[in-house]
């Protein structure tokens, strides 16, 4: 590090920084203030319409409790899928229907928005006893976010709708349909923004590429809860609360898709990750090296704004980056291929390109792997962030408690020439900011 503000900096960091192979990694980021706010709000929502329901009792009694028993079904059979935005999408699905029902079987209906956020938090509760008993329940985030976007929903409708003005400004015909479609359009809207915001706070990545994930997810199971959600109020409306199981066994077959498109996903990147370790059972590379070059990677492409697919090219890329090693007589001392000639370098990029190619990973994983040894300036952004992550995990191994600090200065004398600064300063920050990569993803 040059400068005084620079040796400030490290100071400040020299207690926080741990190598990410030594001591489990860093802890994971204390809640910011606004999802602080956010559970909190959340609470008192869910508090005063309990205490309201119970007080005052509950209006049409039968519709609450078939849209609650609805909740606590579509709760029983979630989900617990790493990555999965909405793991309990007919609850979520049953809820908003509750939110935008007007009527049932033609006779309108009078439960107001503390009620509709009251049976749908007790039957979410009832739900996911299970799954809390086996250590597996709702994360405080999508509990918190199910309370919120459900209270939007309902104070959007239900004031309107027993006023009489929904019935006065659309009628009950095509127009009152596109109404609850924009409605819970607008809600799954809300409830992207929600979550961006949510882990934008807490991670400090950027806004813009996690929104874009949100909005990437609603065209999946989002858009299927908002449908099944829109034809459930309809139906009710029309045919009764006879039209629930109907509605909801459609919502169950896709939500059985999304598990086994999650299970093939998941079998996919463990295939990927058995791959990577065929260069430390060798001898290669130490081992857990590429599994640390991946998760430093993933969280420096996140710290760069690259979101969804471009992050999971990146990741195995990273896994996959020192394959090409497997064609060496002999193997590189400690597997430090940054410090070979670049000619061989370049060699075993190119060999390690041909090996991914034949594992039939997506082409986009081989040409990052392949280009690792170009001049940074050449290179696509990913395989700058793998050949900076790959160096400072060379660099800092091994060298004591002081090995990641030199790893960076090291790195930051070579900018302009080997490494690009923007991806030097974001590794820097997610070392320094989060105490080690493991873990984030």
């Amino acid at each position: 590090m040059t400068g005084r503000g620079s040796g400030r900096k490290a100071r400040r960091a020299r207690g926080r920084l741990a190598h990410p192979g030594g001591r489990g990694g860093g802890s994971p980021k204390a809640p910011a203030a606004f999802v602080v706010g956010v559970y909190c709000v959340a609470a008192v929502v869910t508090g005063v319409a309990l205490l309201y329901t119970v007080a005052r009792g509950l209006d049409d009694a039968a519709v609450a409790v078939a849209f609650g028993l609805l909740v606590a079904v579509g709760e029983l059979a979630r989900w617990s899928g790493g990555e999965d935005r909405e793991p309990a999408p007919l609850g979520a699905a049953g809820a908003l229907a509750y939110a935008l029902l007007g009527a049932k079987a033609g006779d309108s209906t009078h439960h107001g928005v503390l009620q509709v956020v009251a049976v749908a938090v007790a039957g979410a509760l009832v739900g996911c006893v299970p799954h809390v008993a086996r250590g597996r329940g709702p994360s405080p985030d999508h509990m918190a976010r199910r309370v919120l976007t459900v209270w939007f929903a309902a104070a959007c409708f239900q004031p309107l709708y027993n006023q009489g003005k929904l019935a006065e400004w659309f009628g009950d015909g095509a127009y009152y349909a596109l109404l609850i479609a924009g409605l819970l359009a607008l809600t799954g809207l809300c409830d992207a923004v929600l979550a961006a915001a949510m882990a934008h706070a807490r991670t400090g990545w950027p806004f813009g590429p996690l929104l874009r994930d949100e909005m990437r997810s609603m065209l999946g199971i989002g858009s299927a809860v908002c449908a099944t959600g829109a034809v459930m109020a309809l139906a009710v409306a029309v045919a009764g609360l006879w039209a629930l199981p109907v509605i909801s066994l459609p919502l169950l077959l896709t939500q059985l898709a999304f598990r086994r498109y999650s299970a093939v996903k998941a079998t996919y990147r463990q295939t990927i990750a058995s791959l990577a370790r065929a260069t430390e059972i060798a001898g290669y590379t130490p081992h857990g090296h590429a599994h640390r070059v991946a998760a430093l990677s993933r969280a420096i492409g996140r710290d760069l704004g690259l979101s969804g697919p471009d992050l999971t090219v990146l990741e195995y890329a990273a896994l996959m980056h020192d394959i090409g090693q497997l064609s060496l007589v002999d193997p590189v001392r400690d597997g430090a291929t940054a410090g070979l000639p670049l000619a061989q370098q370049r060699r075993i990029a190119l060999l390690g390109g041909a090996v991914v190619r034949q594992t039939g990973v997506d082409s986009q994983v081989a040409v990052v792997v392949e280009r690792l040894a170009d001049p940074y300036r050449e290179q696509p952004l990913t395989a700058r962030i793998v050949r900076t992550a790959n160096a400072y995990d060379e660099m800092a191994r091994g060298a004591g408690p002081q090995g990641p600090l030199a790893a960076l200065e090291g790195l930051r004398l070579a900018t302009g020439k080997e490494y690009q600064p923007e991806v030097v300063e974001a590794l820097a920050r997610v070392v320094e900011c989060r105490g080690g990569p493991k873990g984030l993803r």
